[in-house]
């Protein structure tokens, strides 16, 4: 599975990451600063009275595979 990553400040200075589980593949740069900022400029998120996602700092796609070990088989 292959997610964005993005990195915020939050308003009070803690690190915060919202994990899209969607976003589309190979987005420019510039394209996902600009989403960032947009988020960031929204203010809509707020846990304890601090915005979550007030400075944009970094962004990444993650890919993360699953190797099973076990696999119960169907009846």
């Amino acid at each position: 599975m292959k997610t964005l990553n993005l990195t915020f400040k939050g308003s009070l200075g803690k690190t915060h990451t919202l994990k899209l589980n969607y976003a589309s593949d190979g987005l420019s740069k510039e394209q996902v600063q600009a989403a960032m900022d947009k988020i960031a400029a929204t203010k809509l998120f707020v846990k304890d009275g601090e915005f979550l996602y007030a400075v944009p700092v970094s962004a990444k796609y993650v890919t993360t595979t699953e190797d099973v070990v076990i696999a119960k088989q169907a009846a």
